[in-house]
């Protein structure tokens, strides 16, 4: 299996300007660019679609265990936060908020546990060398 994304970028690093489309058109030609990335501007950026990734993956990944030890999840969310050294240029950390519904059968040390397992086998977190982090909300 294979993903693609392309990306286009004409002029400087500051004053340029760019565009990201995925294979599956979610983000067809969305503009990227200095403001969107290091600033405030309207677009995305790459630190931004790498935090957005490894939410998705990882909260799927922690679904995907439960169901797989016989469970039905109930609301899953994740926020991830992406740290950036503007000096290195360079990912130093992602830290994972997991907030997660009561299920029934499944108590706090269990739901963390299995919260665990997903942070460290979820296809994002494997590719990544950073440090990554996880926080758990189970209620």
């Amino acid at each position: 299996m294979k993903r693609t994304a392309n990306a286009h970028w004409n002029g400087t690093l500051q004053a340029g300007q760019g565009e990201i489309t995925t294979q599956s058109t979610v983000l067809n030609k969305t503009q990227y660019s200095f403001k969107t990335r290091f600033a405030d501007g309207i677009g995305t950026n790459p630190e931004e679609l790498l935090a957005a990734a490894h939410a998705g993956c990882f909260t799927m990944a922690v679904g995907a265990a439960l169901t797989q030890a016989g469970f039905t999840p109930n609301d899953l969310t994740t926020d991830a936060i992406l740290d950036l050294d503007m000096v290195g240029l360079s990912v130093t950390a992602i830290h994972l908020e997991l907030k997660g519904s009561v299920i029934d059968g499944v108590d706090e040390a269990t739901f963390k546990q299995v919260a665990e397992g997903a942070k460290a086998n979820c296809i994002i977190s494997k590719a990544l060398n950073v440090p990554i982090t996880l926080n758990v909300t189970y209620a």
